[in-house]
């Protein structure tokens, strides 16, 4: 007989991990094994990943997907290999071979002129594979039928686009490292293909790192190996992996309520100031803990947008913390 599989006890659990993806599985299938290991009832995360892709993926537990929304739009770094000579279907190393071109000679000055042209506010031609939709469905599964996709450029920001390393630019497999920090939007993958059309000889991603996702510059990041070793160790050194709520809401002015003031906003009732900050805010009560994001008007008029749980609970009924499972 078969042995009955394990079935998890899901809990509630508040916070930010920021995930070591490893090259191979999807963003979300490296989600629910984070997921299942925290035992975590709700989880979501932040910009995905290409399964090729490694690095920084932020997941948020419970009630912090509620500012994915935020992270989502944040600037990232990335460290990337191009391979020159040869561009696929999905612009990286996962693909079919489309054409392979001989490499021209190149010097450095040639190679800085090419990343000059895709730095700023450019147009860009995302991906034909990718998870961006058009009638409700993505546009992989359309390429993956054969069909045929006509895709719009559209403005995307590029901060920075520059030459790390050419060391590998004379060997049988000529490769360039490069650094890219972009806006939200930005396809890597695109940005390598455009960069070997305007050398000449085509390119596509060999690798692709995520370094660093706004507010998280300097991220101590998790493998999920290491989290199984935390696990081992026990559940709350587990949970001793997870940052506050507050740690990704540092976009956000924040404002700072009385009691009063919190106990009103949680009862979704307008709260006047005068406020500091207009438009979006963190609201936070009087001792720094986030109660969720709202909206201060021109006349400094504070309106709840998505609060968290607590915030709109009973003071006496409030949770301790923001890491740790109830219950």
């Amino acid at each position: 007989m078969s042995k009955p599989r394990t079935r998890h006890r899901f809990r509630k659990l508040h916070g930010i991990l920021l995930l070591d993806k490893a090259s191979g599985p999807s963003s979300n299938q490296a989600l629910q094994r984070v997921r299942h290991l925290f035992r975590a009832d709700k989880a979501g995360h932040t910009g995905a990943l290409d399964p090729l892709a490694t690095g920084l993926l932020p997941i948020c537990f419970g009630e912090a997907t509620k500012i994915a929304g935020g992270l989502l739009g944040a600037r990232k770094a990335y460290e990337t290999v191009a391979r020159l000579g040869m561009t696929t279907d999905t612009d990286d190393a996962e693909g079919e071979l489309l054409r392979e071109r001989p490499v021209p000679p190149l010097d450095i000055a040639t190679i800085d002129a090419a990343l000059a042209k895709l730095t700023g506010r450019i147009q860009q031609v995302p991906p034909i594979y990718s998870a961006l939709k058009r009638g409700g469905e993505p546009l992989y599964a359309k390429a993956r039928r054969g069909e045929t996709i006509e895709i719009e450029p559209r403005a995307v920001d590029v901060h920075e686009f520059t030459l790390e390393s050419a060391t590998d630019l004379l060997d049988p497999v000529p490769k360039l490292r490069l650094h890219v920090e972009c806006g939200s939007g930005t396809y890597v993958r695109s940005l390598v293909r455009d960069l070997g059309e305007l050398l000449g000889c085509g390119a596509h991603v060999a690798e692709l790192r995520r370094l660093w996702v706004d507010p998280f510059r300097q991220p101590r990041l998790w493998t999920f190996e290491a989290l199984e070793a935390m696990a081992a160790r026990g559940e709350h050194h587990l949970e001793a992996c997870l940052l506050p709520i507050e740690s990704g809401m540092v976009a956000w002015p924040d404002i700072r309520l009385t009691p009063a003031q919190a106990a009103k906003l949680g009862q979704g009732q307008a709260v006047r100031g005068p406020f500091r900050a207009l438009g979006e805010v963190a609201a936070c009560d009087a001792d720094g803990r986030a109660l969720g994001l709202g909206m201060v008007d021109a006349e400094g008029v504070l309106r709840a947008k998505r609060l968290f749980s607590w915030a709109t609970r009973q003071p006496e009924a409030n949770e301790a913390v923001q890491t740790t499972a109830e219950g």
